[in-house]
């Protein structure tokens, strides 16, 4: 019946599946390299003694350790491989529960160069508590990061960052926070190129380990070192969108016996084109139309920016490595240009009048943080891996403002400059304890301090004269620390896992504005438990449940209670009064047929952070200002399909349909809104040729109407394709990639809540084409194990607006 039931079922979207039955005996073990160091994702495979086909197999997890279950007693042969290791092999005779203990593999000699590596499947391998989107050797790395981001099961990316389901996620890469500011990160992201990708981790129920903070995270995960040596690689990419747009840069590696180092650099010169359509209904005391603004925008931002990333490693002995990891970005160009035409009309559509305004800003900004991290492992298996870090963030804003309004008393003139200085420095001790084979325990202890500086200065032109304007002149100081200590434990048997963990941080806040003479304190402690369980049915079925409480704390820059113009009427404002978000995140799924996921979950938001549009229907202001919602909740339920079956096509598809509710309260009114929204997802791969040297990958989504932030969000397309070719007996790559098919991927929204009414239409430049070369050189096509800091305090540097 259940085979019967699994053939109908994949038949409808054109998938077969295959029955399996239960056993009773398993296989484990830790596989290690010469160092004693774990290897993750080593392959464990085993066959029937005499027999060459696959039986059964899995891959180390990131400690080493590896079991494989529900075995009869037989003898079996028993491979384990890691590339750029000799094989390990050995016949068993299995009559019960065996440990292999630990199996050290050796790293093989140099002629590893002359291996090639066949272009492979994307796969997806389902956790209790994540997704592992597997990309080495696809199509996908010829893309930027962030192009394959888009393509991974799970993360949504929107002109507002990136984001699992509908929260903003943090990104990680090598489980160490990637340090730079929101819109830093998705620019280099979008110029990096992924090619040393080896799989992304979308982690929705992260453990204790990691910052409170983090409500789901996205683990990049690069490939590992592995060869002595030095080899490197360079690369360049045209992109044609409204404007032209250039990247190139260049990864160097090397490594011996005592030292790994990795230098990687990018540039990036682009022009960005952003057009919009606004509209405001001003309204009269009783709530009806007075009078219509509709302005038309276009924005452009033309930028160069250079990344440079360091990683060295030096091997002390073989127990002991000091590592130093430093990441440097600094944009010497930064020119943003608004041009804005705005016409005003009665509530019968009559034409009053109109004005303009062109508003021109140029920043330059550098951001340069340091990791040094010690680690020591002990006889145990056990290890204590200190690490400290410290960042340093210069950003300076000067704009110019011209308001042509009729009659010249009417027009308006100013310049405004805005600074902004960050230290961040943290201290880190983390412990892990390998109980045994199937258990492990890990605690740790940390300390951030957060200082900022910022300070805004408006001149207005009054007859040729720079005036001060006092009421819009603040200097505003932040200092922030927390304290936290953690512990997580883990553990299997049998057709069980479990992993829980507990982590507390009390923290203190001081934010004092100078010119207004106010001070706003915050100090909270705060629990914050996480639990993640599976369990393993049958070899069809398997159960999973997760729960996780973290916070989000308000930027920086929002608790700065400055005001950055757009023009007169369009202004943004900080928050001094901003409190943090408490989530809670319940989810239950279930994994059945081989090939179907069905999951459930529940997040409730006790003040939610968001950025509303909040019109002055007096003054004709439209102001965007940071704000706590008073709850928020997102539930809803997914139907996901992962089908692979050969290394020349897969699919993945999904379906999700969800309620998102979000109250506030204005001037002791409450405002409630609600909406049902769906998500279709269809991503398909496939390779050519007999080396499948020829590789396309697609991905479609389809959003419905949903709601974001009190504005509802219109029907959303996005759609992109990529396509790549080994060339250069493999040494190099030619990719193509098209973004935007089908021009659906702009948005329309609009608000409408009490005596709120306004629209827009944004034009993103997000249909491009893009152009990409990439040419490996040195004793081997294996790739880098980049690393980034952890440090959680640095995702919340924000540029000034």
């Amino acid at each position: 019946m259940i085979a019967h039931l699994r053939f109908c079922i994949s038949t409808m979207i054109f998938v077969l599946s295959f029955s399996a039955f239960a056993q009773d005996f398993s296989i484990s073990g830790k596989v290690v390299d010469m160092n004693g160091n774990p290897i993750e994702f080593a392959n464990v495979i085993i066959s029937i003694e005499n027999q060459e086909e696959f039986f059964k197999g899995t891959s180390t997890d990131d400690k080493g350790y590896f079991k494989i279950e529900n075995l009869t007693e037989a003898a079996y042969y028993v491979r384990i491989s890691f590339i750029g290791h000799n094989e390990f092999n050995q016949i068993i005779v299995l009559n019960g529960n065996l440990n292999l203990k630990t199996v050290q593999l050796k790293e093989l000699p140099e002629s590893l160069e002359e291996v090639t590596i066949i272009a492979q499947k994307p796969t997806i391998i389902r956790k209790p508590d994540r997704l592992i989107f597997n990309v080495e050797n696809t199509a996908l790395i010829e893309k930027s990061i962030l192009g394959v981001l888009r393509s991974t099961p799970g993360i949504i990316i929107t002109e507002g960052g990136i984001n699992v389901r509908n929260a903003p996620a943090m990104v990680y890469i090598n489980n160490r926070k990637v340090q730079l500011t929101s819109d830093e990160l998705i620019q280099l992201l979008e110029s990096a190129p992924a090619n040393s990708i080896k799989s992304i981790e979308v982690i929705t129920n992260p453990p204790a380990s990691y910052d409170a903070d983090s409500g789901s995270v996205i683990n990049i995960v690069m490939d590992k070192n592995l060869i002595t040596g030095y080899r490197g690689s360079v690369h360049t990419n045209y992109t044609q969108g409204v404007f032209p747009r250039y990247n190139t840069g260049t990864s160097h590696y090397f490594k011996n016996n005592k030292i790994n180092i990795n230098i990687n650099y990018n540039y990036t010169g682009q022009k960005i084109n952003r057009d919009q359509d606004d509209r405001v209904d001003f309204l009269n005391g009783e709530n009806e139309t007075d009078q219509i603004w509709e302005s038309d925008i276009n924005r452009n931002t033309h930028s160069e920016t250079h990344n440079l990333n360091l990683n060295f490693d030096y091997y002390i002995n073989d127990r002991n490595t000091l590592s130093l990891t430093s990441t440097g970005l600094y944009t010497p160009y930064f020119k943003y240009e608004i041009k804005n035409s705005t016409d005003i009309f009665n509530a019968d559509q009559n034409f009053i009048s109109n004005f303009t305004a062109n508003n021109l800003s140029r920043d330059n900004k550098y951001n340069i943080g340091t990791d040094l991290i010690f680690r020591h492992d002990f006889a145990n298996d056990a290890n204590l891996t200190y690490s400290g870090h410290f960042t340093v963030y210069d950003y300076e804003r000067d704009q110019d403002v011209f308001q042509d309004e009729p009659g010249d008393e009417n027009d308006s003139e100013f310049n405004t400059l805005a600074n902004q200085y960050t230290k961040i420095f943290t201290s880190k001790i983390d412990y892990n304890l390998p109980i045994d084979e199937s258990s492990a325990f890990d605690a740790g202890v940390k300390y951030s301090n957060v200082n900022t500086d910022s300070d805004i200065a408006r001149l207005d032109i009054i007859n040729g004269q720079e005036v001060p304007n006092v009421e819009n002149t603040d200097a505003f100081q932040y200092n922030e620390n927390v304290f936290a200590a953690y512990t997580n434990y883990s553990k299997s048997w049998e057709k069980w896992n479990l992993n829980v963990g507990l982590r507390v941080e009390q923290t203190n806040i001081e934010g004092r504005s100078l010119t207004l003479l106010e001070t706003n304190r915050q100090d909270y402690l705060n629990w914050f438990p996480t639990l993640s369980v599976s369990h393993q049915v049958t070899d069809d079925i398997s159960i999973n449940g997760n729960y996780k409480r973290s916070i989000n704390r308000p930027s920086y820059t929002n608790l700065n209670p400055f005001t950055f113009f757009f023009n007169e009427n369009t202004v943004f404002l900080g928050n001094p009064n901003l409190v943090p978000t408490y989530i809670d995140y319940y989810k239950v799924g279930i994994d059945f047929l081989k090939y179907f996921s069905v999951e459930a979950y529940y997040m409730n938001y006790d003040g939610d952070i968001v950025e509303l549009p909040r019109q002055n229907n007096t003054t004709n202001v439209l102001a965007w200002t940071p704000t706590n919602l008073d709850n928020k909740t997102d539930f809803g339920f997914d139907l996901l399909f992962n089908y692979y079956p050969s290394s020349n096509f897969g699919l993945y598809a999904a379906v999700s349909v969800f309620n998102i509710t979000e109250e506030a309260n204005f001037d002791n009114e409450t405002v409630k809104l609600d909406q049902w929204s769906q998500l279709f997802i269809l991503s398909p791969n496939v390779s050519f040729l007999k080396d499948n040297s020829l590789n396309i990958n697609a991905s479609f989504w389809w959003m419905t109407k949903n709601l974001q932030s009190l504005q509802t969000v219109q029907n959303l397309v996005f759609s992109n394709i990529s396509i790549s070719k080994s060339i250069f007996n493999e040494k190099g790559v030619i990719s193509l990639s098209v973004e935007d098919l089908f021009n659906k991927q702009d948005f329309d929204q609009s608000v409408s809540y009490l005596n709120q009414s306004s629209s827009n239409f944004v034009d993103l430049d997000n249909r491009f084409v893009k152009l990409g070369f990439r040419y490996k050189f040195g004793n081997t096509k294996l790739n880098t194990n980049e690393r980034a800091s952890d440090v959680e305090e640095r995702d919340r540097l924000k540029d000034l607006q």
